[in-house]
């Protein structure tokens, strides 16, 4: 059993396996360089930018902006991973079909089976927020939807639960009609764009690109707007005072919660950057994978790393971060009446966040069909999951069955739930694919593709850990004397034990440098994605591991007797 679960596919084998012949009636190619890129960029630059920023700013304050800059290198050195991968396995598939390549079958479906948290629970994000920012949109147009039209049920059940002083929710919850005893609450925009992007995808790959791309243009320039209109207004208001904030005990600093309070901030902040990854799942598509997607990948996460670092900077110096508490439209808040001031900006951000999350719901819906694609070829999936339209040439069922597993659960969760939910899975997948590097056979520098340049870990990486450990021992910030301090708050004993994890695997990959003589590049993409999960709190991780469960039982159930290895 055990050699079963961890059975391989050869990297011939899987291009083989998705190459338009083998197929009979492949996918089209018609993505460029530009293509990807914007992709990349549609899918990173929305929900993160537009609604979950300002609660990474609320715990944060402005050192929120170190978090971004972690997240950013994190994320730099995972798309070098997936670039790699994707020049040498330029199929659809993602991750999962990366694990198995490098970890065997098991880990690849637990990698399958977390990709449906980011791409279609994601969705269910970005589906609560494009719905905030449409329904602020038809106010200011004087057109008023009933709250319990656009409300999810439980963000309105529980906000009663905890006496709530919002108005909207307490007028969701008491306005709602009852049928057979049941309040009739349910977010009405988010189940229609849901519906509206399903379609669009079904319809075809190239009429998704035309639309993403010019959302992409239209929503970076609004973003340039804001970052040029609010800078200049804090600059001249003279608000750089508010970069340097006071915390509880009248001591001014750039990060007045500390940096746990900056690490409190990580799921919202790694939400940010999902999507990135998603470029990868359209290598079937692109015109010239192996040397397109590296590069569509890299180029979408540095423009959008400066975006966001941009972005904070603006909105710390616009208004004060404790101002940011339960602020779901961030970019346009900045810009009422009591802060800036400046009317037209406000409506102008309320458009543009409506066109951003609609790209970012194209993308992730383009997305998950295509894993479940790859699964399905491979035998864990059934045959019908494969199905490709005959005439739009995408995977029509696979795609309806993602409209579903977003919008039904939009009928019964609430956005502070999907977004924790969603950024665990993630950086789950991006530790597997950086460590799945480092077990791949180092591959000859061929011209016209992607090539990971080799730098030897043996002495680097065990050098980095200790200086890093060095620096923690001098207590900066308290640090390393609060990871032996079990207090009996549950976060705070959870990131302490996270802490202690964490620092006791890096010690085992310095010894696997030294002997092993890895790559440094994948080594820093899993040290530090492991690094973002030390902020993940034991909820978060009791929901993902009970997700992993329901995974595995449906993998022994279907996919271990099914899969096409055991066939063999």
């Amino acid at each position: 059993m055990s050699n079963s679960l961890f059975r391989r596919k050869t990297i011939d084998n899987i291009i083989a396996e998705g190459s338009d012949d083998s197929h009979g009636a492949g996918l089209k190619r018609v993505l460029n360089v530009k293509d990807l890129t914007f992709f990349g960029i549609a899918a990173i630059l929305g929900a993160g930018s537009f609604s979950s920023l300002g609660g990474a700013v609320f715990s944060g304050g402005p050192g929120v902006i170190v978090l971004f800059i972690i997240t950013g290198i994190a994320c730099a050195f995972t798309a070098f991973c997936y670039s790699d991968f994707a020049s040498r396995i330029p199929v659809a598939g993602s991750a999962y079909t990366y694990a198995y390549a490098s970890f065997g079958e098991i880990f690849a479906w637990i990698i399958g089976w977390a990709l449906i948290m980011e791409y279609s629970i994601g969705n269910i994000y970005v589906s609560y927020s494009w719905s905030d920012y449409f329904t602020s949109f038809l106010e200011r147009m004087h057109i008023n939807v009933p709250a319990y039209l656009c409300t999810s049920y439980m963000e309105a059940k529980h906000a009663i639960q905890a006496n709530t002083n919002s108005l909207e929710l307490r007028s969701a919850w008491n306005d709602a009609p009852v049928v057979a005893g049941v309040r009739c609450i349910l977010d009405l925009p988010a189940l229609i764009i849901n519906v509206l992007i399903t379609y669009l995808v079904y319809k075809g790959v190239k009429e998704s690109r035309n639309f993403s791309n010019l959302m992409v243009l239209l929503k970076l320039g609004v973003v340039f707007l804001i970052i040029i209109v609010g800078g200049y207004l804090v600059l001249h208001n003279h608000l750089t005072d508010n970069w340097l904030p006071a915390n509880t005990e009248g001591v001014k600093s750039f990060m007045p919660n500390g940096f746990k309070g900056v690490m409190a901030a990580v799921a919202g902040v790694f939400f940010a950057y999902i999507g990135f990854d998603a470029v990868s799942v359209l290598a079937e598509e692109s015109n010239n994978p192996q040397k397109d997607l590296p590069r569509g990948m890299i180029y979408s996460l540095v423009i959008c790393t400066v975006i966001y670092i941009l972005l904070t900077l603006v909105l710390t110096g616009a208004v004060n971060y404790q101002h940011f508490e339960n602020i779901g439209d961030p970019l346009a808040f900045i810009f009422e009446k009591q802060n800036l001031n400046v009317g037209w900006m406000q409506l102008l951000v309320a458009v543009c966040a409506v066109v951003a999350m609609t790209s970012v719901l194209l993308v992730f819906q383009m997305g998950q069909p295509r894993i479940w694609m790859s699964m399905s070829r491979d035998g864990l999936l059934p045959k019908v999951f494969q199905k490709i339209h005959p005439t739009f040439k995408t995977p029509s069922f696979s795609t309806i069955v993602t409209g579903l597993v977003v919008g039904v659960p939009i009928l019964f969760t609430d956005k502070t739930f999907v977004l924790d939910f969603t950024s665990i899975a993630t950086l789950f997948a991006f530790v597997l694919v950086c460590g799945g590097v480092l077990f791949l056979p180092r591959k000859v520098k061929e011209p016209g593709k992607f090539h990971l340049p080799f730098i030897s870990s043996k002495f680097i990486f065990p050098l980095i850990v200790l200086i890093s450990m060095i620096i923690i021992q001098l207590k900066v910030d308290n640090y390393f004397s609060n990871i032996f301090e079990f207090e009996v708050d549950e976060a705070t004993l959870t990131y302490n034990i996270s802490a202690i994890v964490f620092w006791a695997v890096c010690l085992l990959l310095s010894i696997g440098a030294y002997i092993k003589n890895w790559s440094l590049i994948p080594l820093m993409g899993l040290i530090t994605c492991l690094y973002l999960l030390t902020g993940m709190t034991a909820m978060n991780w009791a929901w993902f591991g009970a997700w992993l469960l329901i995974g595995l039982i449906v993998y022994f159930m279907y996919g271990n007797k099914k899969s096409k290895l055991a066939k063999n």
